[in-house]
């Protein structure tokens, strides 16, 4: 399942890319956040509750940062078990690129999922994984006290 999306932050493009290096900002902002703990050098533990329709599980897993390219972007790196939910695993393109003031925030993501998860249908898995992605980009931006503006490309496909 592919998502994409794009938003303008108020903030300029070395401020974003601080906020994504920053743990206690991805904490935050990550939807369902339990824990999230260094583990190296831009490598984290991570524990994330989420409710997928009628099914609602703990994932424990962890989440890299890899292709750095500062401060124009990296890739997202995560993997997670659910236990009897099943597993979720996907990687993200983030890029940043200075507008004037402001930032453009573009993500590209392919996530997979498997056990009772995958049994739920593509829609409604698709939407629910829009949905996160959104709270997440959205509280970000706003953690940067700045509105986010989420452009008219984010969409997703399966």
């Amino acid at each position: 399942m592919e998502l994409t999306g794009e938003y303008r932050i108020s903030a300029p493009r070395e401020t974003v890319w601080r906020a994504i290096l920053d743990p206690d900002m991805l904490r935050r902002c990550i939807p369902g956040c339990k824990e999230l703990e260094r583990t190296g050098d831009n490598a984290y533990a991570a524990k994330v509750q989420v409710k997928v329709g009628p099914v609602s599980a703990t994932f424990s897993g962890s989440v890299e940062l890899t292709d750095m390219e500062a401060p124009a972007g990296c890739r997202i790196v995560g993997q997670g078990n659910g236990g009897i939910a099943g597993f979720a695993k996907g990687e993200a393109k983030v890029s940043l690129a200075e507008d004037g003031a402001d930032t453009i925030l573009t993500y590209v993501a392919d996530a997979q999922i498997g056990g009772k998860l995958a049994s739920l249908g593509g829609r409604l898995v698709q939407a629910t994984a829009k949905k996160l992605s959104d709270q997440f980009f959205t509280a970000f931006a706003e953690a940067l006290n700045a509105p986010a503006e989420a452009g008219p490309e984010t969409s997703g496909t399966a």
